[in-house]
Parts: structure tokens; C-alpha cells; sequence
């Protein structure tokens, strides 16, 4: 117990020394007149070893541990009828939790109407050329990137029915993988006690796997120091004092979710005290913050919930990962706000309808964002798309997807938070799932009748 307490508080000294170099950083640098571009070359090698020392490492294990905590939440939940329980439980939930995130921000954003303005000091032509002219990793992620939620949700059913499990794992693609798991855990089970050796197999091989993720655990102080060091001084206040008012309200938003309604969902359905279950999930939190990527973060998230999160491994083993994958709250919020603050910039009203339209695609087009850095601004040119659609025929001008670049300089703060989210929500609902899911035989045939 003092090794977790001490872990938790070299990451917390780690975050916040991170963010007091990183600007110490960049008020030096700025005081050297230097620009964004040059700002950012010179702290590269913070990202370069926080990638190396933290990122690398806890990635190198997501895959094993994905095909491990699967089957082994699966054939540990006993009868394979009481799956279907627990996974259409666990979908309802990541729906209903992402629909509530993305009416939150759709309703703070439309109230306050930060976009309004922004337009008189942003140079909309210098954007677009900058855009256009860039070959930077999220316009080509965005060009790249299925043009509506067909297409969207489509890459998904691909994914789920994959042709080949050992290419989506060296490609680093969860969903493939849990797939499999699911289908080899149910296969376990139905063959009872013959499979006896190969689920004490599993079992030792999942423990093995949350051994290494307890010594990486280690360097995550180091690794989330050097990743926020680097992005707060990468950030540069110019880019920032432009789209400030943008950055409160979805902070805010995410803000209002994470500590109201996700809490409340929590102590309604899970009866447990949210707050405490919080403060007691902060590693996971914390990581997720400096590393910006859910699924990165998955091994922290399951060693945590399962160890002072008080989650039953059935639950943690079936809903993390998949909720690493597709419950994407902070996600869909953040792309509700976005997509609406740009049409403010560019002085676009839109009506109820087609605000519903934002809303539904930002929920359906967050299930489709991977869990990796960015993802979001490349579903958010789907729920541009459909908006500009919904206007069609009204003799309203569409927005431009070139409209992102305004917005890109900011990015990477507003995703830390957002995945931080993004995490918490998956946490709260393998908490709710911990009900009719426990480990305990007896508290589990009580659940389930």
C-alpha cells in the first residue's frame, strides 16, 4: 500500500513539475523571440523521450493484455447467456453516457457563443492557406479518413468481422483483438472443464501481464513530466489568446460531465461514492492527461480499477478495453463544441435541426475515433459533412473543412483533457458493471437472479 501511495504522488509531483517547466520554457523561449515553430523544435526532444521512457512501454503491452483481459472476463462470468447481460448493459451505458456528454457541450456552446467574434482576429484566409499548404500529420489523417459515418461505421464492422487477428495485433488495432477474445472466451467456456488448463493458462498469463504493467507504472512520473513539459511549452500563447473563449467552454463542458454527470450515473447505478472512486482512480487519470491516448493508457486503467477501483476483473476484463475503443465522452463532446464553435467563426446559424444533427453524428462518430491522439479532428470533418448536408437546399453557406486549422493549434491541450475523460467514463462504467458482474459467486447469482 505505501508503494501505490507513494507511486501516486511522484505522478501528481511529475504532472504539475511538467506544467511549471513547460512554461518556465516557454517564456523563455518567447522572451527570445522566437515563433511557435521554433519553440516547438527546440522542446521536440521532451515528446521524443516521454515517448520512449512512458508511451512505448505501456503500448507494448496493450495487445497481450486486450486478448488476456478478455478472455479471461469472459470465461470467468460463468454462463455464456449472462453475457449478453453484461454486453448489452455495458453498450446502453457507453451510448447513453456519450449522448448526454455531446447535449451538454452542444447546450454550453450555443448558451455562451465563444465563435462569435473570433473572426476579427483570426486571418480566416491565413488559415486556410496554412491548412491547405500543410503536410502535417492531421490534415492527412483527415483527408485519409472515411468521408461520412457510412463509411465510419463500416471501418467498424471490418474490424469486428476481421480476416486476419495477427495483422490487426501487429498493427496495433484493438477491436479485431477483443473480438477474437470474445469468440476464444466463449469457446472456453462452452467447453467446460476441458478447458481447465488452457483458463488457468490465461489467468497466470493476464497476471504476468499486470506484474509488467505494475513496473512501468514506475516511470510514468518521469514519462508524464517530459509529455506535459512538452506541451504546455509546444503550445505558445498566441494560438491560445485566440480561441480562448472556445477552450473554456469545452473545458468546461468536460469539466461539468466528468464531475457531475458521470459522478451522479455512478452513485445512482453503481451505489458507490463517486468522488472517492475518482481520487482512487488518479493514476489512470493522470496518465491518460500526459499521455493523450485512452488505449495507451489501458493498462493503467484496468491494473487500477481492478486494484484500488474496487472493480470485479469480469467487469474490467470485458468493459476497459472496448471502452478504450469506442466510449469516447470527452471525445464526443469536444466535437459538438468544436463543429458548432466553427460555424459561429463564419457566422453560420444553425436551427434545432440541424443542431440534432450535430449532436447524433458527434455521438455515433466518437464510436469510430481510435483511442490515439488526434482522432478527434478527424471525425469531427464527418459531423462538418453532415451538418453542412443538413443545411443543404436552405441557402446556407457550408463550412470549409479547412475551418479545423483554426482550432489545430490548441489541440493537444483540449485532447489531454478530453482523453482524461474519455478514461474516467470507461472507469465509472466497469464500476457500474461491477454490479452485475462482481467476482464474488454469490453477489453475482444475486445480481443476476
Amino acid at each position: 500500500m505505501r508503494g501505490h501511495k507513494l507511486l501516486n504522488t511522484l505522478i501528481i509531483i511529475g504532472l504539475i513539475a511538467g506544467v511549471l517547466v513547460g512554461y518556465l520554457l516557454l517564456k523563455r523561449y518567447e522572451s527570445l523571440n522566437l515563433d511557435a515553430k521554433q519553440i516547438a523544435e527546440r522542446v521536440d526532444w521532451f515528446k521524443s523521450m516521454g515517448d520512449l521512457i512512458l508511451i512505448r512501454p505501456l503500448k507494448m503491452l496493450i495487445i497481450p493484455l486486450v486478448f488476456a483481459s478478455v478472455v479471461v472476463g469472459i470465461t470467468s462470468i460463468g454462463d455464456p447467456s449472462r453475457l449478453g447481460l453484461v454486453g448489452t448493459s455495458t453498450l446502453v451505458c457507453y451510448f447513453v453516457s456519450m449522448f448526454l456528454a455531446v447535449v451538454l457541450g452542444a447546450g454550453l456552446v450555443s448558451y455562451f457563443k465563444p465563435g462569435e467574434g473570433v473572426a476579427q482576429h483570426v486571418d480566416l484566409k491565413q488559415v486556410q492557406e496554412a491548412y491547405e499548404n500543410s503536410e502535417s500529420s492531421p490534415r492527412k489523417k483527415i483527408e485519409s479518413a472515411p468521408q461520412n459515418l457510412g463509411g465510419v461505421w463500416g471501418n467498424i464492422l471490418r474490424q469486428v468481422i476481421p480476416d486476419n487477428v495477427l495483422g490487426a495485433a501487429v498493427e496495433m488495432n484493438p477491436l479485431p483483438v477483443i473480438t477474437f477474445g470474445i469468440l476464444f472466451g466463449l469457446a472456453l467456456g462452452f467447453l467446460g472443464e476441458k478447458a481447465k488448463a488452457a483458463i488457468d493458462f490465461f489467468e497466470a498469463f493476464f497476471q504476468a501481464i499486470m506484474t509488467l504493467v505494475g513496473w512501468v507504472l514506475w516511470l510514468t512520473p518521469i514519462g508524464v513530466f517530459l509529455l506535459v513539459a512538452w506541451t504546455i511549452a509546444a503550445l505558445g500563447g498566441e494560438a491560445v489568446s485566440a480561441v480562448g473563449k472556445y477552450m473554456i467552454v469545452v473545458i468546461a463542458g468536460l469539466f461539468l460531465h466528468g464531475f457531475l454527470v458521470l459522478p451522479l450515473a455512478l452513485f445512482l447505478l453503481g451505489k458507490t461514492n463517486p468522488y472517492r472512486f475518482m481520487w482512487r482512480m488518479r493514476p489512470a487519470l493522470i496518465t491518460a492527461f500526459g499521455t493523450d491516448s485512452s488505449s495507451a493508457t489501458l493498462p493503467v486503467t484496468i491494473r487500477t480499477c481492478e486494484n484500488e477501483g474496487e472493480c470485479s476483473k469480469r467487469a474490467s476484463g470485458f468493459v476497459l478495453p472496448l471502452g478504450a475503443t469506442i466510449n469516447m465522452d470527452g471525445t464526443a463532446l469536444y466535437e459538438a463544441v468544436a463543429v458548432i464553435f466553427l460555424f459561429q467563426v463564419f457566422g453560420i446559424h444553425l436551427g434545432f435541426e440541424a443542431l440534432a444533427v450535430v449532436a447524433l453524428t458527434a455521438t455515433l462518430a466518437a464510436v469510430g475515433a481510435a483511442g490515439i491522439p488526434s482522432a478527434g479532428l478527424v471525425t469531427m470533418a464527418i459531423v462538418i459533412q453532415a451538418a453542412n448536408t443538413s443545411l443543404a437546399g436552405t441557402g446556407t453557406e457550408s463550412l470549409p473543412i479547412w475551418s479545423v486549422g483554426i482550432i489545430l493549434g490548441v489541440d493537444r491541450i483540449i485532447d489531454m483533457c478530453r482523453t482524461t475523460i474519455n478514461v474516467w467514463g470507461d472507469a465509472v462504467i466497469a464500476r457500474i458493471i461491477t454490479r452485475i458482474a462482481p467476482d464474488d459467486l454469490d453477489e453475482r447469482q444475486a445480481a443476476l437472479g
